[in-house]
């Protein structure tokens, strides 16, 4: 089967040992002519057929790259064949070392310590735009392009995240990491499109949700099977008394109610990592008004600082604070503090910078009070 190795010493030797499907003459016409390329991540999904699609229809030179993270066979067959029958080159890259190292040990070693992680952030920015970079480079293609709904703005000569048209499945949330040299590369095929009028177009609408490495599991049991028994602690409330037990800190997050030795009316208010205890509260205490966060990536920090309609989002969807925030330094990073408070931040979690529509940064919320 077509692969494309992920571990070469120079860029000159990242070259592929596949070989292109060529049994369209559309395809054949399009390597031998100026044709202008891009490569494009592609699952054989609703998205990334339609990114695909898009793309080939407005005259690109489309090679779809499958990154296989997981192995998973099924998934690999069906986008070969979905590439196959909309005529288009197609190739496979084997991520799964890469993918077990940066983001499933991730998820685990943060879970453990007491953090609630992202994984789906940290893949986007390390291993899909980053492995599309790779591979345009090695295949001299400038060009890169996913089927995810958001858009890119340029402004100032730089390069914004955008929401999409369609709010309801907006994606920017997720991709606040991108470097500017990726945005300055990137495609946004999906970004004027509408979900459901998408979905239109396919007989089979079903599509794949949640965590994809949990494999439709609870991420207590995928904890379990990976980290096997996780040490149990104190339940304890604001001011440190001791409420009953928790078996595995692991298993709880901000804003939960339900698990093992959580009293009736309480909710997790925050994980303390360095003394294995789940502190508890009422639900009004979920409300905190200052954030710290590190590990950002800004877009320009003198309009981060100085701009007053910033607003921030914990989450993709669900509860965020909607009025302006007010941005300092802060050590590595910085202190966000708002008048609408954030519900039940969680450290690990990120924390995205919006400006209107546009997407001013992000980071990792480190602490909170």
């Amino acid at each position: 089967m077509p692969n494309l190795s992920e571990q070469k010493s120079t860029k000159s030797s990242i070259i592929y040992s596949f070989t292109h499907s060529l049994s369209y003459p559309t395809v054949r016409q399009a390597i031998f002519c100026n044709m202008k390329s891009v490569v494009l991540g592609f699952s054989g999904g609703i998205d990334s057929q339609s990114a695909a699609r898009c793309l080939r229809d407005e005259g690109w030179r489309v090679v779809a790259l499958t990154i296989d993270t997981l192995g998973d066979e099924a998934m690999i067959s069906r986008a070969q064949r979905s590439a196959e029958a909309l005529g288009i080159e197609w190739m496979r890259y084997d991520a799964r070392q890469r993918f077990e190292s940066d983001i499933i040990n991730y998820f685990c070693q943060e879970y453990i310590a007491g953090r609630t992680p992202a994984p789906c952030t940290r893949c986007n920015t390390h291993i899909k735009w980053s492995i599309l970079s790779e591979v345009a480079d090695s295949l001299n293609i400038n060009n890169i392009a996913t089927g995810h709904y958001f858009r890119i703005e340029q402004h100032d000569n730089r390069y914004y995240v955008a929401q999409g048209a369609d709010l309801t499945k907006d994606q920017s949330y997720y991709l606040w990491g991108l470097s500017q040299d990726i945005l300055r590369r990137a495609i946004t095929p999906m970004g004027e499109k509408i979900k459901s009028d998408v979905k239109q177009n396919f007989e089979d609408k079903s599509e794949s949700m949640g965590i994809c490495f949990l494999g439709g599991r609870h991420y207590s049991d995928f904890l379990r099977e990976r980290c096997g028994e996780l040490l149990a602690g104190d339940i304890v409330d604001s001011l440190g008394q001791v409420l009953s037990r928790h078996n595995g800190i692991a298993l709880y997050t901000a804003g939960q109610r339900r698990g093992e030795g959580i009293p009736e009316g309480y909710r997790v208010l925050s994980i303390d990592g360095e003394r294995n205890s789940v502190v508890v509260g009422k639900a009004d205490e979920l409300y905190k008004h200052t954030l710290y966060i590190n590990e950002c990536n800004i877009v320009s920090e003198s309009e981060l600082l100085t701009a007053n309609d910033i607003t921030i989002k914990i989450r993709g969807i669900g509860r965020n604070p909607e009025k302006p925030v007010n941005i300092e330094r802060w050590e590595g990073g910085y202190k966000v503090t708002s008048e609408d408070a954030a519900w039940a931040p969680a450290i690990g979690q990120p924390l995205v910078f919006y400006r209107k529509n546009l997407v001013i940064g992000g980071g990792i919320v480190a602490y909170f009070d």
